[in-house]
């Protein structure tokens, strides 16, 4: 059976700090961005929580969830921790092994650091081509399988002390925003599991709030892991609290 440290790459008496290293350089690795999955990136994110959670090894579940199943078609039909669908450290050659090696050396100065919330996220547009509607129970289980691009979807984890926006544009993602400092609902989000806190009064009322939208300029994640649908401005109710459209064109993400 797999346990948690097969899936991280280390043997199963590593210490805290190899165990957050091996978790950061993993993360990478499985990221969609770097070649991996959505499956993998959670996968390997359960690995970490099991292991800091002092739970037993024996017990761990190498499905991604109750939901997804067993995730062995997103690691070459085999269930290991790295097939033709991931990147993988393998025999230390190539660009993943070069991304390794940086993220090794970069962490074993921040190894003591926390981590961030990972974010799932899903573009409205998307839900609209496509006829869903955001209270769909399996919306982003449809997405998963609609093959979408990073753009529309995927995820990213977010860094202590920054805002789901700044997350984004971290990515090289250009989610909509305009006045980034929650006098507007251009770059409203819609919070689909988890929560996000505003530090600051806003001009959403509070119905909007209690539906779970939240402005990403100034909303930051206080829960580990969250799905959110972005590009929502153009819902009713926030489309009248929007800023002219010529003013969200002339914005730019270092003003």
């Amino acid at each position: 059976m797999e346990s948690p440290y097969d899936v991280l790459g280390i043997d199963d008496d590593a210490d805290e700090d190899a165990v957050v290293r091996a978790y950061r350089r993993r993360v990478k690795e499985a990221h969609p961005d770097h070649g991996g999955s959505i499956a993998e990136f959670k996968r390997v994110r359960r690995a970490y929580e099991h292991i800091t959670d002092g739970r037993d090894p024996e017990t761990f579940d190498a499905r991604v969830d109750g939901r997804r199943g067993d995730d062995s078609s997103a690691n070459g039909g085999d269930g290991s921790a790295s097939g033709d669908g991931a990147a993988s450290a393998g025999d230390g050659t190539g660009v993943a092994a070069d991304e390794a090696g940086a993220a090794d050396a970069t962490d074993g100065a921040n190894a003591d650091r926390d981590l961030g919330p990972t974010v799932e996220y899903l573009d409205f547009e998307v839900l609209e081509s496509h006829g869903w509607q955001l209270s769909d129970e399996d919306l982003f289980e449809k997405a998963d399988a609609a093959d979408l691009g990073v753009d529309s979807h995927g995820l990213l984890v977010v860094e202590p002390r920054e805002t789901l926006l700044e997350a984004a544009e971290r990515y090289g993602f250009s989610w909509p925003y305009a006045c980034r400092g929650g006098a507007c609902a251009n770059c409203a989000v819609a919070v689909v599991e988890g929560e996000v806190e505003m530090p600051v009064s806003t001009v959403l009322n509070d119905e909007m709030k209690d539906e779970g939208i939240r402005l990403s300029c100034i909303g930051e994640p206080v829960t580990d892991d969250l799905r959110v649908v972005f590009n929502i401005g153009k819902l009713p109710g926030l489309a009248e609290l929007r800023l002219p459209a010529e003013q969200f064109e002339s914005a730019r993400a270092d003003d």
